[in-house]
């Protein structure tokens, strides 16, 4: 069992059945959203059978396309993952664990496009509101 061929799934729920079926299943740590158009999925795997280390981060589209797999050995905050990605963008802070393996699909492309200001939106712009480091979310109040 490899990243790349967790990446190859492609889909979300692919890819949670290879872990099922190899890897005695998985534990869902955290699910964050950034903007519309990306997810993160940070799993524990039960049984690594291959992989590099027990920490799974799938990164998503809005289709549940998968873009970006990481294999770590430690738990990732959100920040961290963010700053891993964009840097440049103070409001995403954080350390970084050591990232194992990596396997990105044809889904994926820079993050940082879905964070600028003129980011495209499904959005209305009076339902709207930025989300801290960029990217749209439906207004809360």
């Amino acid at each position: 069992m490899d990243v790349e061929r967790l990446a190859n799934a492609l889909s979300t729920g692919a890819l949670l059945d290879v872990l099922k079926k190899e890897c005695g299943g998985f534990d869902l740590l955290h699910h964050w959203q950034q903007g519309e158009f990306h997810q993160d999925l940070v799993l524990s795997v039960k049984e690594q059978h291959g992989l590099p280390g027990p920490i799974l981060v799938v990164s998503t589209n809005g289709n549940a396309g998968v873009k970006e797999v990481l294999c770590l050995d430690k738990v990732p905050t959100e920040g961290a993952l963010w700053h891993s990605r964009c840097p440049d963008i103070v409001e995403f802070t954080g350390e970084m664990p050591m990232v194992l393996a990596v396997a990105r699909t044809r889904h994926w492309f820079d993050p940082t496009g879905l964070l600028a200001a003129d980011a495209r939106s499904e959005y209305r712009e009076e339902f709207r509101e930025r989300q801290p480091g960029g990217g749209w979310r439906l207004k809360t109040t």
